[in-house]
């Protein structure tokens, strides 16, 4: 017959698992609040109401409400990560990764607007633009390093700087597109993202003098 789990190591499990779920849920709370109401416009105060929590326990799980930017960040760069490595095949050269992670996130984007646009006014308003090496720009200097060894990418090319300049692209057309609400038709970020890929790789020459 089994024996019954040992109530000394089952309770910490609990515990955590209880924990997660109350992580969980106050961030939940606060990125519905935030996409109906706005980052400035909800308090720390209004997340812990909405989520049936004392205002003290939310400072046990985030110690400020910028630390819900960044849970979001990294929410959202797990996504990427997904949908680029299922669209993507054994090899894809750096064109084709490019335009993969310019898809999902015009994707991601449309699919949550008032989302999306409230945490872009977040980031904004809270300084991060400016103060902070983007993550995101990290990824696309990723792929760009991975063009370098492959060979397809000039070696003239400095990928930190190429992902500072996908990173800037990205964050131009992420808030034109914020910027016309409500006509944010599914698609138009995509092709201003994609269009933005192609002017980096090719630049202004003619299709016959492209490499």
């Amino acid at each position: 017959m089994p024996r019954p789990p040992d109530e000394g190591t089952t309770a910490p499990s609990r515990r955590r698992r209880n924990q997660e779920r109350t992580r969980e849920r106050i961030y939940a709370t606060a990125v519905l609040l935030f996409s109906r109401k706005g980052y400035a416009d909800t308090s720390v105060a209004e997340i812990a109401a909405c989520a049936d929590i004392g205002r003290g326990t939310f400072f046990n799980y985030f110690a400020h409400k910028d630390c819900l930017i960044s849970a979001w960040t990294q929410d959202r760069l797990r996504k990427l990560d997904s949908r680029v490595t299922g669209r993507l095949r054994g090899g894809a050269g750096t064109a084709e990764a490019l335009y993969a992670y310019m898809t999902a996130l015009g994707d991601l984007n449309e699919e949550e607007p008032e989302l999306s646009a409230a945490m872009l006014t977040a980031w904004i308003q809270a300084g991060w633009m400016a103060e902070r090496r983007p993550e995101l720009g990290a990824v696309f200097a990723g792929v760009v390093e991975r063009g370098l060894v492959r060979g397809d990418v000039s070696g003239a090319v400095s990928p930190e700087r190429v992902g500072d300049v996908l990173w800037g692209l990205y964050v131009g057309a992420l808030h034109r597109w914020a910027g016309r609400a409500p006509d944010r038709r599914r698609g138009l970020l995509d092709t201003e993202l994609r269009l933005g890929v192609q002017l980096l790789l090719n630049g202004l020459a003619p299709t016959s003098a492209r490499l």
